[in-house]
């Protein structure tokens, strides 16, 4: 019995990282969503000027596919972000698992932390590419 609470202790010590990592994700979430709202309400602002027959008609519909692009990326880097934050949550499951069953998972939890990482960098850079795209076709409508 003994064993066992010092192999959860140590699990819950060595699930601590993990857990910040998953803050970390689920800012990086809630920061993507506020982006993604304000790219869809942007559109549909768009949208209503060209149906309504507005002068910029050609120049709306340039910034609508480079909002669509956008709105596009946002979308990948918020699944590949939410996809990082389920593989840490089988990451801290497996490490207690593997405590409270006496199994060696060390393996299939390096595995999912990787894996986890992979997810972040791929997440990081579509939000970089959007971000790209945001400044670089920065459109301003003159008076």
């Amino acid at each position: 019995m003994e064993t066992h609470l010092t192999d959860i202790s140590r699990v819950i010590q060595l699930a601590v990282a993990p857990v910040f990592l998953l803050t970390a994700l689920a800012t990086l979430v809630a920061t993507l969503n506020v982006r993604l709202g304000r790219n869809v309400d942007r559109r549909r602002l768009l949208q209503d000027r060209i149906s309504q027959g507005d002068p910029h008609a050609a120049l709306d519909r340039d910034e609508l596919r480079v909002l669509l692009q956008r709105i596009r990326l946002i979308y990948f880097a918020i699944l590949a972000a939410v996809a990082g934050a389920l593989l840490v949550c089988l990451v801290v499951a497996g490490a207690f698992l593997g405590a409270l069953l006496s199994v060696d998972l060390a393996r299939a939890v390096a595995v999912l932390f990787i894996l986890a990482m992979v997810a972040l960098i791929a997440s990081l850079g579509i939000f970089l590419r959007e971000v790209f795209l945001a400044v670089s076709n920065a459109t301003h409508h003159l008076p």
